[in-house]
């Protein structure tokens, strides 16, 4: 059980730091984009939303494949299953309904389960920051001359 909660964590670091390292990359390129498109409250503001859920749902699916490659490494799912498919039902929490992992990794599927709780977590408040510093961008923008 130790060793599958050690493995466990250590691709959830994994996916920590591709997660950190993207919403640092995407943040630092919504940015930029942000403040060449000033004048244009409304189509910014969307846009900026847009790019930044679209570029989170990249970092998810990114750490999803991290985990099917995790579970073909440990031969965590039944033979013939379908990994990608197994890693999204473990990652976002969706439950099993028709593959569940090999017994002596059982404890596998909670903590991708953990770690996906985590990062959707993480995403929501990056998209909450990013409309937040787009809005009082805006409202600055507005009150200079």
């Amino acid at each position: 059980m130790l060793f599958q909660l050690l493995v466990g964590s250590a691709v959830s670091a994994i996916n920590i730091a591709i997660h950190s390292l993207w919403t640092v990359a995407a943040i630092g390129l919504l940015r930029n984009v942000a403040l060449s498109a000033a004048g244009r409250a409304g189509l910014q503001l969307s846009g900026v939303m847009v790019a930044t859920a679209l570029a989170l749902m990249l970092a998810h699916t990114l750490e999803i494949v991290v985990w099917s490659l995790a579970y073909w490494v440990l031969g965590a799912a039944p033979a013939g299953s379908n990994l990608l498919y197994f890693a999204f039902v473990n990652y976002t929490t969706l439950g099993y309904g028709d593959v569940i992992p090999v017994k002596q990794w059982l404890l596998i599927g909670p903590m991708a389960a953990m770690n996906g709780i985590l990062m959707f977590g993480w995403s929501t408040a990056v998209l909450f920051e990013v409309l937040q510093k787009t809005i009082e961008r805006q409202a600055a923008l507005t009150k200079s001359p």
